[in-house]
């Protein structure tokens, strides 16, 4: 049986780790696949680089459009990035009838549902297991090892950058400036860091897992986006002298009224096992009816990591090449006739627990005036620390840990707490959430 057929667009760090990954392991992929697979074609703006890489007997070109409309390619291997020609190339390789191996999270989480109905329409498959949490195999746990349940909630740490920058923090006691300017130096973050600690990247995967998990359209325009620049030292210790850990969690859960969509920084206890993923690794935790919670785990990111998803999702589409497309495994889990419009919650409406952390005046009934304004609004407190003030210094930090209540509760008593005349400057809020 003749091999099939892959253009490869981009061969950066995924794409030259997808063509070392494919050859190391070709025979092995051979066996399981059924027949070869081989990258005949790579288009990149950078020739010399794409030819130095790919080595000989592949055709190189800096013309992407032409490797969509070549018909001698049966898969096109997406790797450029960004969501502006890169959406244009898909759409073109999907209306030549060519199936699609993406790991770009930002094209699929913005214009993913478009993708998604030309790639039904022309009968052809779309697979983007690197798109999430790089070499964990998370998308397809989702879309087939956990058909059976009902998914109630997914929280995951699913950018590496950001965890590493919390998990430095904490572990150094160094202040985000300083560890951000590292991690940009060991090239775990980008010159322009936005996408990773601003939690944009975050939410595009998330986007895409609770599409996947709940049958419902690509909505990352709904999602909640909050990130890791306003973290200080300060919370992160005090959070651990509490018994939590922070981190930046993509959280995605089913509720009576709607779907909660958010990112944001998250205390989490510290015996959850989750708690205590450090460093650039990233973890998914997911919850079923029938399964209980189930947790992965692996490198996030990185050439072969995000490889190692990029060759599995060119096996699945050379299994599946023969299939009636009726009979193929749907792009979001469920038919694309049965997805639902469950709404996306805002952010006022979603339920959880808070730490609050607030610089006081230290004086008899500040604390009575701020438990005062908590009750007005309904929420009650589960724990209370109020530090020691430094020697000669007339304020202090009180924290306070809520129990369950609403996100519009907790704006207003926030409001009223900072309009205090013994309140000095903003209300830290972080929320957080017990995952058991």
């Amino acid at each position: 049986m003749k091999p099939i057929r892959v253009g490869l667009l981009g061969i950066g760090t995924v794409g030259g780790g997808t063509l070392r990954v494919l050859t190391r392991n070709q025979e092995e992929i051979m066996r399981r696949a059924g027949r070869g697979i081989v990258i005949t074609t790579v288009a990149d703006q950078d020739t010399a680089r794409a030819t130095a890489a790919a080595g000989a007997g592949v055709r190189i070109t800096g013309d992407a459009f032409s490797v969509v409309a070549d018909p001698d390619i049966d898969i096109v291997i997406e790797l450029i990035g960004g969501y502006t020609v890169a959406k244009d190339l898909v759409l073109a390789a999907i209306e030549n009838g060519k199936h699609v191996v993406t790991a770009n999270k930002a094209l699929l989480a913005n214009h993913g549902n478009a993708i998604f109905a030309a790639a039904s329409r022309k009968g052809v498959m779309v697979a983007f297991e690197g798109a999430v949490a790089g070499g964990i195999p998370i998308i397809k746990a989702l879309r087939e090892g956990l058909t059976a349940n009902r998914i109630e909630w997914i929280a995951g740490i699913i950018n590496g950058t950001s965890n590493y920058i919390l998990s430095e923090m904490r572990e150094r006691g160094l202040a985000f400036d300083t560890v951000l300017a590292e991690a940009q130096r060991l090239g775990y973050a980008e010159s322009d860091p936005t996408f990773d600690i601003d939690g944009i990247d975050a939410a595009h995967k998330l986007s895409i897992m609770s599409a996947i998990a709940f049958g419902i359209p690509m909505q990352f325009d709904k999602a909640y986006i909050e990130g890791i620049r306003a973290l200080t030292r300060e919370d992160i210790r005090y959070a651990e002298e509490l018994g939590y850990r922070i981190k930046l969690l993509g959280i995605t859960r089913r509720t009576d009224r709607g779907i909660e969509l958010r990112v944001h920084p998250t205390l989490i206890p510290k015996r959850r096992l989750i708690a205590n993923v450090e460093g650039v690794m990233n973890a998914v935790l997911v919850k079923g009816d029938a399964v209980g919670a189930t947790l992965y785990y692996g490198a996030g990111a990185g050439a072969e990591p995000t490889a190692s998803a990029v060759v599995a999702d060119l096996v699945d589409v050379t299994r599946m090449l023969t299939a009636d497309p009726e009979n193929r495994v749907p792009h979001l889990a469920f038919q694309p006739d049965q997805l639902a419009d469950t709404p996306v919650l805002a952010m006022e409406e979603v339920e959880t627990s808070y730490y609050l952390r607030m610089a006081v005046a230290d004086r008899p009934g500040v604390l009575a005036d701020i438990t005062r304004i908590l009750a007005d609004e309904a929420i009650s407190i589960d724990a209370m620390v109020q530090k020691e003030p430094p020697e000669g210094a007339d304020q202090t930090d009180i924290i306070l840990l809520t129990h369950l209540t609403m996100e519009r509760r907790v704006n207003i008593a926030i409001a009223r707490i900072e309009a205090l005349p013994t309140v000095f400057g903003k209300v830290t809020r972080i929320r957080q959430e017990d995952l058991s």
